[in-house]
């Protein structure tokens, strides 16, 4: 295996690929989770200030009867570890990304990529939605703030509520909708990230009187 780097993505400004700016002063890591196929790799890559480091593989015959690919036919390569990449949000935030693998074959990596995660982000393919069962129990298992995203390749054909109960999701989980290809869509939900896990840093919980 052969990690690899992509171009810089549509969008990106000259001397993005520089060193991160010293002004910066928090770092949060960042994860996308999701269903095989549902486009992780491709919003790392829309987003990232970087080259992202890829880990994506030429799926092969060995992957036949394991990995099921019959809803994404066009699909001919797979992130064999994860993807990993880098944006500034303002001058002090950096989220450092790194995009889960989804094959089941390579579940057994999430739980160590969990590891020292402020939150994630779960991307849903709604004709697929039985696929993000299994990122958001281990999510919960773990007890790692997330929100879901909603990647539209087309005409959504069901509402946000509508994904939620299928997903049976709280009502605090925020759902927001993207198009996983397109850089400020991709930072928008990071952003939406960001703001649900300040949201709970600031939920003060009512300590008990010491009289």
């Amino acid at each position: 295996m052969h990690s690899r780097t992509s171009d810089r993505p549509e969008g990106a400004q000259p001397g993005q690929d520089a060193q991160l700016s010293q002004s910066a002063s928090d770092g949060l890591k960042i994860v996308v989770v999701g269903g095989f196929g549902v486009g992780k790799t491709t919003m790392v890559r829309s987003v990232s200030e970087i080259r992202p480091l890829s880990t994506e593989e030429t799926m092969t015959q060995a992957g036949v009867g394991i990995d099921d690919a019959s809803q994404v036919r066009e699909k001919t390569t797979t992130t064999v570890a994860f993807d990993f990449g880098r944006i500034s949000l303002d001058e002090q935030m950096v989220l450092y990304l790194f995009g889960a693998p989804g094959q089941e074959r390579f579940w057994f990596l999430w739980d160590r990529l969990f590891m020292g995660t402020l939150g994630a982000v779960v991307l849903v393919d709604t004709n697929r939605v039985s696929d993000s069962w299994y990122a958001i129990d281990r999510l919960e298992h773990h007890g790692t703030p997330f929100i879901v995203a909603r990647n539209n390749f087309g005409e959504p054909k069901h509402t946000l509520e509508e994904v939620r109960a299928a997903l049976d999701l709280s009502p605090d989980i925020p759902m927001v909708d993207c198009d996983a290809r397109d850089r400020e869509s991709s930072k928008a939900v990071l952003i939406a990230l960001v703001r649900h896990l300040y949201s709970l840093s600031t939920t003060s919980v009512p300590r008990e009187s010491t009289a």
